[in-house]
């Protein structure tokens, strides 16, 4: 059973940063392709940014890209770092996992084999 585990969420002012970690264990796999997705309440969730399971390629959302950056920890665990962030990035952020995964199309609409259970972060003054 894959379990993923989120962790480093919390409230902060706008323009500070955050850094968001993802850890998948108990699964037969050595190495995942992993994604962070966020909700704000009231919308529907979002994709934020997706890495490789070597690492080699990322893609962001549009609304995060150059102030969040995704990076494996290892073959199994990834962070996103997220810098200069605003109020409207208050969010539930869940990571998701998969090792063989779909085309980046399929995986930017979500399709991912594994979730986690999601962290908050909270951007408020």
């Amino acid at each position: 059973q894959v379990q993923l585990v989120e962790s480093g969420g919390g409230k902060v002012q706008p323009g500070d940063s955050l850094r968001l970690s993802c850890a998948a264990s108990g699964g037969p796999f050595s190495q995942y392709a992993m994604g962070w997705f966020r909700q704000a309440p009231g919308k529907e969730r979002e994709f934020v940014a997706m890495i490789s399971w070597s690492g080699a390629s990322t893609q962001y959302a549009d609304s995060v890209s150059g102030r969040f950056t995704i990076t494996k920890a290892n073959a199994t665990s990834a962070y996103l770092q997220m810098n200069r962030l605003k109020p409207e990035d208050t969010a539930v952020y869940t990571c998701a996992a998969d090792p063989v995964p779909p085309n980046d199309a399929l995986l930017r609409r979500g399709q991912y084999n594994y979730w986690g259970h999601g962290t908050q972060v909270t951007v408020s003054s």
